[in-house]
């Protein structure tokens, strides 16, 4: 939120405070009896110290707002009560002002009703103490204008910090989107570059032999193909181990599929590659018919299971890399998610 500067505020309201004590006690003199007006001063004193303690919070906390209404409703009549409504009093009328500063502090901690009440009662007071034109001779009005003032910057300021905030928040969300963006953009050059470095050279042989190829150099096209597949569904499934395993398996006739679902993104580098090294291992050698890798949901203690099938003798089913209910699990790994 945007706010006043602490200090500053503390500064001024200190000695604003201090100056009307000044003028009450060079004016000690004038009333009939001085207790009242030294009981007003300390307790306008104390209110006002409580007030601008540098410790307490902006908002100022509704018992210490209510007591300092009671300060402003009380030190009015101490002071009038010893005072002649019909001469003139000089800065023996201090507690105008002093009314006026409170709860012009009041406004600014954010307790605004408490400071419309104050200079409200203030008013009422000194038009039943000395009649409606006492309200700009003694002050009164410019009390109310400081709070109506006190109010209004206030509100103004803490729009200011919401709308500030608001455009921190949408420019923390643009920064997130922009950087997902490019991750996303350097997510998909990376494999375009695998899956060119896997393909360049078979395209290029496909290319010079005019498609004329052998049976052998037909099923490496396959075995290529799943290559390419894998980078694009089995995403950080994949590293240079694993990517050499996963080919070895293809060429001893095993149908490998990998799925990357979500499951790892939140692994470290370091954890990353301790699981991916712990799947080439469950890979090598592995003589299943059909090999399942797929990662598990963050909630889970497992990263990635790794399942094999022995498949049924039913060839269609074979042919298209299908589960049939027959297909035996003969191989069933869960590679546990890292701690910390």
């Amino acid at each position: 939120m945007i706010t006043l500067n602490r200090v500053l505020f503390l500064s001024l309201g200190a000695l604003f405070s201090a100056y009307h004590l000044f003028l009450a006690l060079s004016s000690l003199s004038t009333p009939r009896t001085a207790g009242p007006a030294i009981v007003a001063m300390v307790l306008y004193g104390i209110a006002t110290v409580l007030s601008l303690w540098p410790t307490s919070p902006t908002k100022m906390p509704l018992w210490l707002a209510a007591f300092d209404l009671a300060v402003c409703v009380v030190i009015p009549i101490l002071v009038t009560s010893q005072l002649d409504p019909a001469k003139d009093n000089g800065y023996a009328t201090w507690y105008v002002a002093a009314v006026g500063t409170l709860m012009t502090i009041c406004a600014v901690r954010r307790q605004q009703i408490v400071a419309w009440a104050g200079v409200a009662f203030l008013a009422v007071q000194t038009v039943v103490w000395a009649g409606l034109g006492a309200l700009a001779g003694l002050g009164v009005i410019g009390s109310v204008v400081w709070v109506g003032v006190a109010v209004v910057i206030a509100g103004s300021l803490a729009k200011a910090g919401r709308d500030a905030l608001q455009f921190a928040r949408a420019e923390r969300e643009a920064t997130e989107w922009q950087a997902a963006q490019e991750a996303h953009v350097m997510e998909r050059q990376l494999r375009l570059r695998q899956t060119y470095r896997v393909a360049a050279p078979m395209l290029a042989e496909i290319v010079r032999r005019g498609g004329d190829l052998t049976e052998a150099e037909r099923r490496e096209c396959r075995y290529l193909e799943g290559a390419i597949r894998d980078e694009i569904r089995g995403r950080r499934l994949l590293n240079d181990d694993v990517r050499r395993e996963v080919m070895d398996a293809r060429r001893r006739g095993v149908v490998v599929s990998l799925l990357d679902e979500g499951g790892i993104d939140d692994l470290d580098q370091r954890g990353l590659e301790g699981v991916l090294h712990r799947l080439a291992e469950a890979i090598r050698g592995t003589t299943t018919d059909k090999l399942i890798v797929r990662t598990v949901p963050r909630s889970s203690k497992t990263a990635v299971t790794v399942v094999g099938l022995r498949m049924s003798d039913d060839g269609a089913a074979n042919a298209l890399g299908a589960e049939s209910e027959d297909d035996e699990v003969d191989l069933w790994l869960e590679i546990p998610r890292p701690v910390g």
